[in-house]
């Protein structure tokens, strides 16, 4: 295993950190983990050096942590930094704060958990966090010693990560979603080194894009890997690129088979800042303007076409699109579909013609709408 830095801390983290939202299951129920597997797997990955493991209150409806406190008995918790995510969509009163973290901390069979992150952050709920006075109540839970570092995980644009980033000094670590293919999406790559100037620690979600970027790739991309001056499957490449740069702290892997952890954990043997050479570096830039070749809608997401005046998220639902036809995911994209309010949908397009106006594109948005609507709307 390979350890890197971590912000202000006299501490080395393993180069692959153990994502536990993407647990093996039974039945395909997110609530039944495979116990007996994901153990082995968590513990493997710990006896060959992982050090870092992360979860949250929602994972696996809420059965993650639950798993996670009975996996890391017989000595393997003494042997990690824990990180869990307090739910900021439930917090409605500062009581709130207590409550969560201490059935989370039952949940997880400890007395203290190592880096508490409110999770997803926003513009939306930044300032109701501010308005809780949560950073109070954060000095007096690490005064008491329940939690020992405080952070945050990201899910919004770069002007908001800046401002979350810069509103309190005392952070030690963004999480944030990257991999080559998002280098500007979120956080982005401006992020990334935003948050490492800032003395952060910056630990990568996301860095194989939901195991998109591990598929069979379509034929254009695997031409690009085939003539590459070294061999990887897709996975490793999509790993080795984030571990090239040494602004990230570690990656997290969400595994959910034991085939996953030991091929991550031979990759992360072999990472380092910097390995990446200049001619394989200049092979990822091309796979990504590859996958973007595929994209059917040639939206810049300059926005201009916002805001709608009946509330559609055209450039979101245009992402979403575009995303199940580059890496053939419908179902992926069927999901992250209903994640957009209803309010927000592309049915709620009355073809007013607005947009169309603005578009510097001249995209035939109203047409796009239909079809994004039409295959899109289907998992309802």
């Amino acid at each position: 295993m390979q350890y890197r830095t971590f912000g202000p801390l006299d501490w080395q983290p393993s180069a692959l950190g153990f994502g536990a939202m993407r647990l093996p299951t039974l039945d395909d129920d997110p609530a039944r983990i495979d116990e007996p597997l994901a153990t082995r797997m968590v513990r493997y990955a710990i006896d060959h050096g992982v050090n870092y493991v992360d979860t949250a209150y929602p994972y696996h409806r809420g059965e993650s942590e639950r798993f996670l406190g009975r996996a890391l008995q017989d000595g393997y918790r003494q042997r990690v930094k824990l990180a869990t995510k307090m739910p900021t969509w439930l917090t409605k009163e500062p009581g709130d704060f207590d409550r969560y973290l201490d059935e989370q901390l039952e949940r997880l069979q400890t007395e203290h958990v190592d880096f508490y992150l409110l999770h997803s952050m926003n513009q939306e709920k930044w300032p109701q966090m501010q308005e809780l006075n949560v950073f109070d109540w954060a000095d007096k839970a690490r005064a008491d010693g329940r939690i020992r570092h405080l952070g945050f995980s990201f899910h919004d644009t770069l002007a908001a990560f800046k401002e979350i980033v810069d509103g309190y000094d005392g952070w030690t670590l963004a999480q944030i979603q990257y991999n080559y293919m998002d280098v500007e999406y979120q956080a982005g790559t401006r992020g990334l080194e935003y948050a490492a100037e800032k003395g952060l620690a910056v630990v990568v979600m996301e860095p194989l894009r939901g195991g998109q970027l591990t598929k069979e790739p379509p034929p254009s991309v695997a031409a690009l890997w085939a003539g590459a001056p070294a061999r990887r499957t897709p996975a490793d490449w999509a790993l080795q690129w984030v571990w090239n740069q040494p602004q990230v702290s570690l990656l997290l892997s969400g595994m959910s088979s034991m085939q996953h952890v030991e091929e991550n954990v031979a990759s992360a043997a072999r990472s380092g800042v910097g390995t990446l050479t200049p001619a394989e570096l200049a092979v990822v830039d091309q796979v990504h303007t590859a996958y973007r070749g595929l994209c059917p809608i040639s939206c810049t997401n300059c926005k201009y076409c916002m805001p709608c005046p009946n509330g559609v998220n055209i450039p979101r639902i245009f992402e979403i699109y575009n995303d199940s036809v580059m890496y053939d995911d419908l179902k992926r994209a069927q999901a992250f579909y209903q994640w957009v309010s209803a309010e927000n949908r592309a049915d709620r397009c009355v073809e007013c013609g607005e947009c169309e106006e603005q578009c510097p594109q001249n995209l035939p948005i109203i047409e796009w709408l239909k079809k994004a609507h039409e295959l899109l709307g289907k998992a309802e």
